[in-house]
């Protein structure tokens, strides 16, 4: 595959974004990224030669194998950018990038739609056309915390990477953390030490948290919920991401699914009502907790005594992100101690509206949610 004329390398690139003033120069981001452009080229190395059939007595195609890369580190190291970075630039195809909830969304449903149409293994099946249309295959925000996901895995990046697939992901977490306290963690462990064997294990352990920081330059409460409120979580989305909308996607709960409306770089939106006028309880709540490190939360009404279940669904919800140390920005029709002031469990509520406020601060920023362990 011939490189476009113009097309950058990924150092480069963030050279450029640094020049800018788009980004600041960091020495552990820098070191990362020519891990990546390495990749990069070899990549495209061995997209040259698969270019033209490679005819051995076996009459099989020479692959080379290629190590991926696995970034991990806390909250707002720059882990996403530098993905972004290496998938815009990388010269390679057929590549894909996917938020690992959604991707494992994917797979629970072809294994249940190979099981029906044939016999034998579907996740052989599953990762044989996985493979057809991906040979590099990007992560973002790769963690477990479903134990139908842990078993999988294993057995599915077996094939993969027998085959020959490329993996590039980020993480909060070391892989040795990965599913940690996990039921049958046992069984899991042979996976860790594939993703070691297949991928470089880079942290990316710089001081500064740039997501912090954006977060610290703004409002993260608006109130009331006006045009100019919903402007501004436009906005700040749009700071947190580099994105002007972020996808849907899917995370999976014990086997049911939980629809996120907008999703992109570990920052999750919904409205209230998707979150607390729906029959979602604290496992659910955990399950966004685990997969994102900001939840943005539009359009909460002042509540009344008819809308006791959306308090107490609110009430677990807040509870959740607090303990999770999850960012929380939002939009309200009032401030917090004002949500809730009549009906059952309104004095409980104020437990929650303290929690509000106090989410708000920035000694609450301060707490890296990365620091927590993964359960």
């Amino acid at each position: 595959m011939v490189r476009a004329k113009g097309a950058q390398l990924p150092r480069a690139l963030y050279d450029n974004l640094v020049s800018a003033g788009k980004i600041s120069a960091d020495p552990i981001q820098l070191a990362a990224i020519d891990r990546l452009q390495r990749l990069s080229e070899q990549l495209e190395r061995r997209s040259s030669r698969l270019s033209v059939p490679i005819i051995s007595i076996f009459s099989k195609n020479v692959v080379h194998p290629v190590k991926g890369i696995y970034l991990f580190g806390g909250v707002g190291r720059g882990k996403s950018m530098l993905m972004d970075i290496f998938f815009e630039t990388v010269n390679f195809s057929p590549k894909r990038r996917v938020h690992f909830h959604e991707f494992m969304a994917e797979i629970h449903e072809m294994i249940a739609s190979f099981r029906k149409s044939f016999e034998g293994d579907p996740i052989t099946r599953v990762a044989d056309s996985v493979f057809k249309n991906t040979k590099l295959l990007c992560f973002d925000e790769f963690h477990v915390t479903d134990i139908a996901d842990a078993m999988i895995l294993g057995r599915l990046f077996l094939r993969l990477f027998q085959k020959g697939i490329v993996v590039v992901a980020t993480s909060n977490v070391a892989p040795d953390v990965l599913y940690k306290n996990g039921l049958n963690r046992q069984l899991f462990l042979p996976f860790i030490d594939m993703l070691k064997a297949n991928m470089d294990i880079i942290e990316i352990n710089t001081e500064q948290d740039y997501r912090l920081a954006k977060l610290e330059e703004q409002s993260r409460y608006f109130s009331p919920v006006d045009d100019r409120a919903r402007v501004n979580m436009r906005k700040v989305f749009k700071e947190l991401t580099g994105l002007d909308r972020g996808v849907s996607t899917t995370l999976t709960v014990k086997g049911r699914s939980i629809q996120v409306p907008e999703a992109a770089h570990g920052v999750a939106r919904f409205s209230f009502h998707e979150l607390c006028g729906r029959p979602l309880g604290a496992s659910d709540y955990l399950a966004i907790a685990d997969a994102f490190h900001t939840v943005m939360i539009e359009d909460i009404p002042v509540l009344n005594s008819n809308q006791r279940d959306q308090a107490r669904r609110f009430n677990t919800l807040i509870d959740t992100l607090y303990d999770r140390r999850i960012y929380l920005v939002a939009s309200a029709d009032a401030e917090p101690e004002e949500l809730y002031t009549e009906g059952d469990g309104s004095f409980q509520f104020a437990r929650t509206a303290s929690r509000l406020v106090e989410m708000r601060s920035e000694a609450y920023l301060a707490q890296n949610p990365g620091d927590l362990p993964n359960f």
